[in-house]
Order: structure tokens, then sequence, then C-alpha cells
């Protein structure tokens, strides 16, 4: 790319920017590029987010092109819809291209005049503000301006010593993972509130569920979301109904009979009756749909999960004390092995995989990125091709796209998938095939993926999610 290349597409991006901003804070309409989400990101974002379609799609996207989509977008009566440009590329191509304009009115009709109502929008409470609750802040605070969502509401801790709520929110501003969150933070002491985005979210102490009075401060039918992982059962979760909220979402494995959701493999089971909701753990959901694909096109008849799994805070960063055998050495100087549960978890989402796996983990001295190696037996011979093509077309094509990322960098490392979207993403260069076994190799954020994850089935329950264009076929 010469210079006068780049510039042209600099400029296509600095005009889409406003464009793709009106269309989301005036009508709710998102944009994205094979599940790249435009709105409120920079031009250097968008440029690098066609230069990653150049690459795995081999499609000559330019940001020109989707300047004039975005273009033609906005004089278009669109309302409440979520709107890929990359796919709509690819399908006006399929299609023998002809007329631009005729080819989105027929595309995006249903999503013409999609309404003036807006959802009235939810409160959110976060009940614990460690890795997951932080990460699910920015996220919901990031996506303020729109006509429908939800309101985080409230966080809820326990009083720690000292000026509690100034190291809340420095924890917020700054994460030595996953950066700076790009927004802005201040803190009001008089009112105990975290003002973050121009969003007031007050700062609630308590030791119990049961003691928080949610209606004292105006927070009524609130979703909490319990990113404490100390209740996992019914009977423990149910205080927080107890305390007045609605519903409850946890962020880790349910026990009992908790639905433990997968967006993308079984949230169709989440009933309006439903009150309380697991989002399962970070290693099942980034297998889950990798093996739902795989199962679908060759048959699993049996196979082994093994992670390769950042440290967390439940280990010590050196010797001492824990209740669990090997977790009490250093995380940040040994590998240690221990147990995952994920690998019959996932039969909770996907029974067609009960009795089928095995599993088990290494902690490594990383901070975040695991890697989950799944060794199949299969019903069927496959090439590495076959499983490489086919997992790309699912990463870029199919219903689990914001489930499943795709790389084919040949230098990638953990450090390269900080901040991915995807629940786990497929290392194409790493396929193993011989017969009717495979090896494969899937990188997943076991916090912002997580957290991503957890935000789609939040949507969902809060009738905040935006119809997909184009339609499935």
């Amino acid at each position: 790319m010469n210079n006068n290349d780049w510039d042209r597409n600099e400029r296509a991006a600095e005009a889409m920017i406003p464009l793709i901003g009106e269309l989301y804070r005036e009508r709710t309409v998102e944009i994205s590029v094979f599940g790249q989400l435009m709105v409120k990101r920079t031009v250097n974002y968008i440029l690098k987010a066609h230069e990653v379609v150049h690459q795995i799609e081999d499609l000559e996207l330019l940001p020109e092109d989707t300047l004039q989509i975005v273009e033609a977008l906005s004089r278009m009566p669109l309302r409440n819809a979520h709107i890929d440009i990359g796919k709509l590329v690819v399908k006006h191509y399929r299609l023998g291209g002809g007329n631009l304009r005729q080819f989105l009115e027929a595309e995006l009709q249903t999503a013409a005049n999609g309404g003036d109502e807006k959802t009235p929008q939810k409160d959110v409470v976060l009940y614990g503000f460690g890795r997951i609750g932080r990460l699910l802040a920015r996220l919901l605070c990031d996506r303020t301006g729109g006509g429908r969502g939800m309101r985080l509401a409230a966080i809820v801790v326990r009083r720690g010593k000292g000026n509690d709520i100034q190291k809340r929110a420095s924890l917020l501003r700054q994460d030595s993972v996953h950066g700076a969150f790009d927004g802005v933070v201040k803190v009001d002491e008089k009112s105990n509130e975290l003002i973050i985005n121009g969003q007031n979210v007050k700062v609630i102490y308590a030791d119990a569920p049961e003691t928080v009075d949610y209606a004292g401060h105006g927070i009524n039918n609130a979703l909490i979301i319990d990113n404490t992982g100390v209740w996992r059962d019914e009977e423990g979760l149910s205080l927080h109904l107890q305390a007045g909220a609605s519903q409850v979402l946890l962020t880790a494995p349910g026990k009992g009979d908790i639905k433990n959701i997968v967006h993308g493999i079984n949230h169709g089971t989440i009933e309006p009756e439903d009150r309380i909701l697991s989002a399962a753990s970070c290693t099942t959901n980034a297998i889950a749909p990798v093996l739902k694909s795989i199962h679908e096109k060759f048959g699993i008849v049996s196979g082994h999960m093994e992670t390769v799994h950042a440290y967390t805070n439940d280990q010590n960063l050196i010797d001492n004390y824990h209740k669990g055998d090997r977790r009490g050495r250093s995380a940040a100087l040994n590998m240690v092995l221990t147990e995952t549960g994920a690998a019959k978890a996932v039969a909770k989402a996907l029974p067609e995989m009960e009795g089928k796996l095995t599993g088990n983990s290494v902690r490594v001295p990383t901070p975040n990125v695991s890697m989950a190696i799944l060794n199949l037996n299969l019903e069927k011979p496959v090439t590495v091709d076959e499983i490489n093509d086919y997992m790309r077309y699912v990463a870029l094509h199919s219903d689990l796209q914001k489930q499943v990322g795709y790389s084919n960098a040949p230098d990638a490392v953990s450090t390269d998938f900080v901040g991915s979207r995807a629940a786990g993403v497929f290392d194409a260069l790493a396929t193993i095939a011989t017969g009717n076994r495979c090896v494969l190799y899937v990188w997943y954020d076991n916090e912002y993926g997580y957290a991503c994850q957890v935000m789609r089935i939040l949507r969902q329950v809060t009738h905040s999610t935006l119809t997909a264009y184009p339609l499935s076929e």
C-alpha cells in the first residue's frame, strides 16, 4: 500500500465515524465488519479491522467500500438493528453483484422503520468487583448512548480499608492486563457514586446479599450479576432475590439444576420464568462452540481436553497455605497441574458430549489468555485443510461467528489474543489431523472473551439484543 492509498483509506475511515455514531445514538443501529464492532472506534481500529478481513477472508474490502455502504445505510429508515457490512458485501458478491442500493433495501427491509419504541433500560447490579466485574462495568458503560439496553445501576462490594471508593475507581481506570479504560471515571464521594462515562453508578457496601436495600437506593427489580463465586447453588443465589432482585446471573459454573448457559450454544433454553442462571466457565465457553461445530460436521466419538490456563487470584503469588494441594505453590514461578470440570460441564450446554470427554488443566505463569487443546477421535477421516476451511466458515459466516474466532497468523502467541471478544479463537496453523483423529488448539481471553459472553446473555434476558443482518440463510 502506497501513501496515497493509506491517505484515501484514512479519510474514508474518518468520514464514516460520525455516520456510524449517529446511526447508533439516534436509531440504535450498530455497524460491524465480520463481527468487529465499529461503534465508538478509532480510525486505526477501523483500518485494522479491514486488514484482518483481507488476511482471513481473502476479500478486498476497502474502507472506501464500507463508507459507501454506511452512507447508503444512513439514508435508509433503519432502526434497532445490527448490520454486518462484511457479510453484506460477501452476500452481494455471491449473488452476482448488481445495484447495491436495491440489494441493501431488499436485505434490510425488515429493519426499515423498525419502530421508534425504546425498550426500557433494565437496572443491572454488579455483586462483586473483581476481574470479571470490572470488565463487565467497562462493557456496560461503553455502550451508553443507544436507545435500548441496560443501565449499570450499582456495584456491591465489601468495604475495604482506607479510601475504598477511590481505589475502586482507580482499578476500573487502569488495568495491568487490559490497559487503560477508554472512558471517563469520576468519583462523587458525597453520594458514594462512580460516574462512568456520565452514568451515575452507586457503590453499595454489604457483607451478604440479603442485607442490601436496593429499594432504598432507588433500584427496583434489578438483574444481579454475581461475580463472587461464593454462592453457586439455588439456595445461596436466591438470597439476591430475597433482597428485591428480579433475576440473578452467576459468572461461574452453577450447581444443581441451575441452567449453565453458553451463549450461541444453548441460550435458546432460557425461559422468561428462569430467575437464576449461570454463564458457565470461561473454558466451557471457549470449547463448546468448537466442539459443537466439529461434532455437527465430522462427529466426535471421544476425546481429551487439556487447558493451558493463565493463573488466577485463587492461587498464591508465593508458596503459602491453600486448601488445594497444588494451588498453594507460587503461581508466578510454577506450572501447576490442577483439575478442571469444563470437560464434563460442557455436556450441560451440549448434551451430545455427555461422557465423551475427559479433561485436565495446567496453570502457567501468565496473567491472562489461555489455550484449550482438544484431542478428538472422529467418526470419519479428516484432513487439516478440511477442518481449517470449515472452521474458517464457522468463524466468519455461521451463527457462531461471535463465539468462534479464527487465526492463521504464523507468529501468534498468547498476548495477541488479549481483548478478543470471541469465546475462543481457533488456531488454524496448529491443527493436526491423522485419519480419524485430530488435535485442535483454541486460544481464549479467559477474562475479556468470557465477559463478552456474559454480556450476550445479559442482552438476551433484558430484551436488548439487536436483530443481526444479513439474516441467516
